[in-house]
């Protein structure tokens, strides 16, 4: 049975990128498998190097996923239980339930209705004495401006965990993200600006003590063999997604390069439209992880690009305080956070990726103009 679009578009092309990479990417697991050491050695201590010099930070810990860095950097910076940590509402699940995995609360707080950012008058309405971290979002591959959050955090004395599992390659006033020497989660899941073939995550971070917790905390808290001087997990990076990642790190920039192209022709394209385009940054901020649209009509537009074979994405239906799975927690309801849930109702990704051809780009806009009349 043939497609009775004129073209498909879909969401996310992992296929297209391999096909371009495929001689690279077998030699290196190749390599790997010659080798026989596949968790750990020198393909992941390789990598670390290269992400931590292409970030700007002095340490790249490898681990298992996103969620991983998250909470191993949660458990280096001492927080668990009876702490909260200040959370936007608009983020995936992993980013509080890393919090709750350590044992700590998460406090969801409102974000910025033009960055889609954790809005910091929401935040400081959240303060308790309780409050010791924050985590702000670099969502959808923005960078966010930490000049105010550093400002923030020193009032009232939080560690600032930045979560950067959309932003790789981003950069505010010339500095990558992560480059801030404090700990900074990235998360290489597949679809990721710079995805493994699997799952796998990083934690970067210019403190040399924090380094050497995190590398504990991966590997049982073991130092060497059958010593154990902490309580840690089992969060190690695969020897094969490192020495996939390396490959990939070569290309990431140019890949960013071609998103922002992306972006820019889709958003100029949209100008005075009611489907509304993500701000497009004159500078490195945004690498466009995710193109966000917001729409009064997001469900029937949806349709709309389904029936013509576009795919797209909701990131994120539901704010996270009013997730099924924090119910029970007692966090204010619906109408507390009314950005956070406003953009829930309008907000549509479009197809995003390098990969994306021009007729793919002209199709889509056509696709969205004809929905806006």
């Amino acid at each position: 049975m043939h497609s009775t679009v004129a073209l498909e578009v879909p969401f996310l092309d992992l296929k297209a990128q391999y096909r371009a990479l495929e001689p690279e990417i077998s030699c290196a697991v190749a390599r790997v498998l010659e080798s026989a050491q596949f968790v750990g050695g020198p393909f992941v201590e390789n990598f670390e190097r290269e992400f931590a010099s292409y970030i700007g930070a002095r340490y790249a810990v490898g681990v298992s996923s996103g969620t991983s860095a998250l909470e191993l950097a949660l458990k280096v910076a001492d927080i668990g239980p009876g702490d909260e940590v200040l959370v936007p509402a608009n983020t995936f699940f992993a980013t509080a339930e890393a919090v709750s995995n350590v044992g700590a609360r998460p406090v969801f707080t409102d974000v910025d209705a033009a960055s889609f950012h954790l809005d910091l008058s929401s935040a400081e309405a959240m303060i308790t004495p309780r409050t010791r971290a924050i985590i702000p979002v670099h969502l959808y591959g923005r960078a966010m401006d930490l000049g105010q959050v550093a400002e923030f955090a020193a009032a009232y004395r939080l560690r600032i965990i930045e979560d950067a599992a959309q932003a790789h390659g981003s950069a505010y006033n010339g500095a990558k993200v992560g480059g801030s020497g404090q700990l900074t989660c990235f998360s290489f899941y597949p679809g990721k600006n710079l995805g493994a073939y699997g799952d796998a995550g990083a934690v970067t971070t210019s403190d040399s003590d924090d380094a050497h917790k995190l590398r504990l905390l991966r590997d049982h808290g073991s130092p060497a063999k059958y010593q154990h001087s902490m309580i840690g997990t089992n969060a190690r990076l695969d020897s094969i997604q490192a020495a996939i990642l390396s490959i990939k790190l070569r290309h990431l920039d140019h890949w960013n390069q071609l998103r922002r192209k992306h972006a820019a022709q889709i958003a100029s394209a949209l100008t005075d439209s009611p489907v509304i385009p993500p701000e497009v940054p004159t500078g490195g901020e945004h690498v466009f992880h995710l193109f966000v649209v917001q729409s009064q009509q997001r469900n029937a537009l949806r349709n709309h690009l389904s029936a013509n074979g576009i795919g797209t994405g909701i990131h994120y239906p539901v704010p996270l305080h009013l997730t099924e799975a924090y119910q029970q927690l007692g966090y204010p309801g619906k109408g507390s956070l009314p950005t956070a849930e406003h953009l829930a109702e309008e907000i549509l990704s479009l197809p995003m990726y390098a990969e994306l051809t021009d007729e793919q780009i002209e199709y889509t806009i056509d696709a969205v103009q004809n929905f806006a009349g």
